[in-house]
């Protein structure tokens, strides 16, 4: 059987929305289930910013997400979700209750608070447009929009010596079945092509040349080469002596790694599983980061993979529970959204075969999109050394 490559435009169980701050530099992405789906979840790195993660864990009962943010902004921006929860609601979608529907939305959020506006977060107000046009369209875009606006790669020696980083995508077909991968790289390492080549990460004083981040790592180690770290004693010497709270150990200070990182994404996929094999699959998937990433998934890192099945079998019968109604949207005529019963119900009377595939097929698959997508956001997210330069925060001019 052969692989053919797809666009993510080709995928309908998925709908894809963007809201950009171009002068803020921050931003979110919006991925909404119109049939809900079963999630997993693997976050490698040490500082993640995640939001409704817990309904992913294969331990929980069975909950149809019915969309998950991407987003900038760090912490702060994890309340946009709300926003994508009042569109959602507006519509009936989401998980039922006697009260009314819970729209389940999950999030995660790169650092991006050192390129443009600091003060700058995605905001409820983006995340509701995001939603909402994810009902008349969708908007797969690479490069610096949506969550990739502020994201930037190879920290290392601090933002001057950074490069933009930015939101990818890849997809496949195999048969029947479909797999697609999303990506906001926004990486403390440099970023590398399947044949090893850099493509972007920690550059050179005169920023002409990519330097090695791991060998930078070692060098700071033993002492043979010194670095800017955002907060760390280098900084607080070159500030006339002014105390800053550090949030570093003293590890990382005296490294110069910067917290301000995170890689995030997400797999999605046409086949049946439960959330225990899609917390496999999103493991294997990780190995995607391994190959084009380096260094990848330290303690200054949140990152995190998310994979989600949407084929609607997937949420009963093997995981032991009917999906709700709710969790299925479409539009009448009159532009008022209402639930879909037939596309359930032909689903659960067994006139539309699920599709079932293997965990390590589909990991396997996932992890290769995963490259192609990195390497899309880096070839879509180019901008020229001044443009960078005149949105990197340098702490020496911020006060604290």
């Amino acid at each position: 059987m052969t692989m053919e490559r797809i666009t993510w435009n080709e995928i309908d169980f998925v709908k894809v929305g963007n809201a950009t701050d171009a002068v803020g530099k921050t931003g979110l992405t919006v991925l909404r289930f119109p049939q809900a789906a079963q999630g997993g979840l693997h976050i490698s790195g040490g500082g993640p910013a995640a939001r409704e993660s817990g309904v992913l864990d294969p331990t929980t009962a069975p909950t149809p997400v019915n969309a998950l943010v991407l987003g900038g902004g760090s912490a702060f921006g994890l309340c946009a979700s709300d926003g994508v929860m009042q569109s959602l609601e507006a519509r009936n979608i989401g998980f039922p209750t006697a009260y009314g529907v819970v729209p389940i939305v999950c999030q995660s959020d790169i650092y991006d608070l050192s390129y443009g506006n600091p003060k700058s977060r995605p905001t409820v107000e983006m995340a509701r447009d995001a939603c909402e046009r994810t009902f008349t369209s969708t908007e797969p875009m690479s490069g610096n929009v949506g969550a990739g606006t502020g994201a930037t790669v190879g920290k290392v020696c601090g933002m001057e010596r950074a490069m933009k980083g930015g939101i990818g995508y890849a997809a496949a077909k195999l048969g029947n079945l479909v797999v697609g991968a999303v990506v906001v790289v926004n990486a403390f390492g440099n970023v590398y092509d399947r044949h090893g080549h850099a493509l972007r990460g920690v550059m050179d004083e005169g920023r002409q040349n990519i330097l090695d981040a791991c060998q930078l790592m070692f060098d700071q180690y033993e002492g043979r080469s010194e670095s800017k770290p955002l907060l760390g004693k280098f900084v607080k010497s070159k500030m006339r002596n002014e105390t800053l709270q550090d949030g570093n150990s003293p590890c990382e200070a005296g490294l110069g790694m910067e917290k301000g990182n995170t890689t995030i994404g997400a797999i999605v996929t046409n086949a049946a599983f439960h959330k225990g094999e899609l917390t496999k699959i999103a493991m294997i998937a990780t190995n995607g980061y391994a190959r084009s990433i380096r260094p990848v998934g330290t303690l200054s890192d949140g990152d995190t993979i998310y994979a989600f099945s949407v084929d609607t079998e997937s949420m009963r019968g093997r995981s032991g529970t009917h999906c709700p109604s709710t969790a299925v949207d479409a539009e009448d005529g009159n532009g008022v959204a209402h639930c879909e019963h037939s596309v359930v119900s032909e689903s659960l009377c067994g006139t539309s075969k699920p599709i079932v595939a293997d965990v390590n097929v589909v990991g396997t698959l996932a992890a290769e999109l995963m490259c192609e997508a990195i390497e899309d956001a880096m070839q879509s997210s180019k901008i020229d050394n001044s443009e960078f330069l005149a949105n990197t925060i340098d702490l020496h001019e911020v006060k604290i």
